[in-house]
């Protein structure tokens, strides 16, 4: 077997058997197949696509690359949650603590965010003392004691994945559809999890543009799943302006405490988002039988408080303060040296909102990472002060920005405000969840 060969008939359209796959991945993992060969082969996925069989047996075999996480130990259904990331997307923060307060057992690894703003673990390390990089063992009996942890994804989980990623990045071939289910399914079946509730974005601010492409790639994911005997749910959600209002790390910590102890009222994007994720992993771990049953707990475990302590739980198990998670101390984690409101170039309805944008002038104020390299400043960001659809005038703020680098503030500024298109007439609303896939 011959990787030229394997990369010849994929270019013809022509199936992998499964032992192909196999050859293929094992082969660039040990250094076998160089990064050419592996390049040409993405590339010929990219256009020739893959069966789903296929994008299965693609997800095995780089989820077994690598460390495979053992979760047997860990008491209940093990439910995840993945977004295929957003900008100001501060569900993790509310969902699972609110899912264990319910009596699920959410085991979660996480990355870092690289570019819009930091990932979920940059935000609990916006928290003092917060370790996220635990021993496996340890994981598992935070777990069992609280209900709920989330740590860093350990170094060696689908390492396979990790060097495919690299070249896709420099070779144009990330917006592949198989490549993208395979990618994300085999780092969470990897980690372990009997199911998983997918949140796929689609807008300005996310990797699918079409709900269309957000629909195929939700589909695929969802078969993925099925054919590997895990329970997979996928949500299609709006990106096509910040999820919550809150952009950058201990600015959406603060949101999040905020929500949990129910000073952001139903209805709101941020509220109804997490909820309905939230109320699919109840389902999928068999505590709840409808979505009605499951917002029913979800509300109770949210305006008792309880949520919010499985919270503090969490952080103090994991070694941080947990006496910042409160309505009293939060602001002390978002204190910057200026505090600057943003105005409007001209007043109207805001029609539309480049979400990006909004996410790269957090990124340039220190919110997110250009490069792996990159330091990120917890306590810097932007809060959004209108959605689509609000009337905007010249003397109202359409966002706070918390800066450090004050010669940072100029391009930031300028980036955010290119985001905003603005009319005479109000937009219609959009919807915040456009379809469900496998619930």
């Amino acid at each position: 077997m011959r990787a030229v060969d394997l990369i010849e008939k994929k270019v013809n359209g022509e199936e992998l058997t499964s032992q192909e796959i196999a050859f293929l991945v094992r082969h660039f993992s040990d250094g076998s197949i160089p990064d050419y060969q592996m390049s040409a082969l993405q590339m010929a996925i990219r256009f020739q696509g893959m069966t789903d069989r296929e994008t299965s047996d693609l997800t095995m075999e780089m989820m077994h690359s690598g460390d495979v996480v053992d979760l047997s130990d860990v008491k209940g259904v093990k439910v995840d949650k993945h977004s295929t990331g957003g900008v100001g997307d501060t569900t993790t923060l509310v969902i699972a603590p609110l899912v264990a307060a319910c009596g699920g057992t959410v085991a979660k690894m996480s990355g870092r965010g690289l570019g819009h703003t930091g990932g979920t673990i940059d935000k609990l390390e916006s928290i003092p003392g917060t370790q996220v990089e635990i021993p496996i063992e340890r994981f598992k009996e935070i777990v069992n004691e609280i209900g709920v942890s989330v740590i860093g994804q350990s170094s060696n989980l689908v390492p396979a994945d990790k060097k495919m990623y690299a070249l896709r990045d420099v070779t144009a071939t990330v917006r592949s559809i198989p490549l993208i289910a395979s990618s994300i399914m085999s780092k969470k079946l990897a980690a372990g999890t009997d199911a998983i509730v997918l949140d796929v974005k689609v807008g300005t601010g996310a990797f699918m543009t079409t709900v269309e492409e957000a629909k195929e790639l939700s589909t695929l994911m969802v078969n993925i799943g099925n054919m590997l005997n895990r329970k997979v749910v996928a949500l299609i959600t709006d990106m096509n302006q910040p999820l919550g209002m809150a952009v950058g790390n201990a600015l959406e910590v603060r949101e999040a405490v905020e929500l949990l102890s129910g000073k952001i009222p139903e209805g709101d994007p941020l509220y109804e988002v997490c909820m309905t994720l939230a109320s699919y992993m109840l389902i999928l771990s068999n505590l709840a039988k409808t979505k009605e049953d499951a917002r029913k707990m979800l509300a109770k475990a949210l305006y008792s408080g309880e949520g919010l302590t499985k919270l503090q739980q969490m952080i103090s198990a994991q070694g941080g303060d947990a006496s910042y998670l409160c309505l009293d101390r939060i602001d002390e984690l978002c204190q910057t040296k200026i505090i600057k409101p943003v105005y409007s170039l001209k007043e109207g309805f805001i029609t539309a909102i480049e979400a990006q944008k909004i996410g790269t002038a957090a990124q340039m104020l220190g919110a997110g990472r250009a490069t792996k390299a990159d330091k990120i400043d917890p306590a810097v960001g932007l809060v959004m002060q209108k959605r689509v659809g609000d009337y905007v005038k010249l003397d109202e703020p359409l966002c706070i920005m918390y800066i450090n680098d004050a010669s940072k503030a100029k391009a930031a500024e300028e980036e955010f405000l290119s985001a905003f298109t603005l009319s005479d007439d109000k937009p219609a609303p959009a919807p915040m969840i456009y379809e469900i896939i496998g619930g």
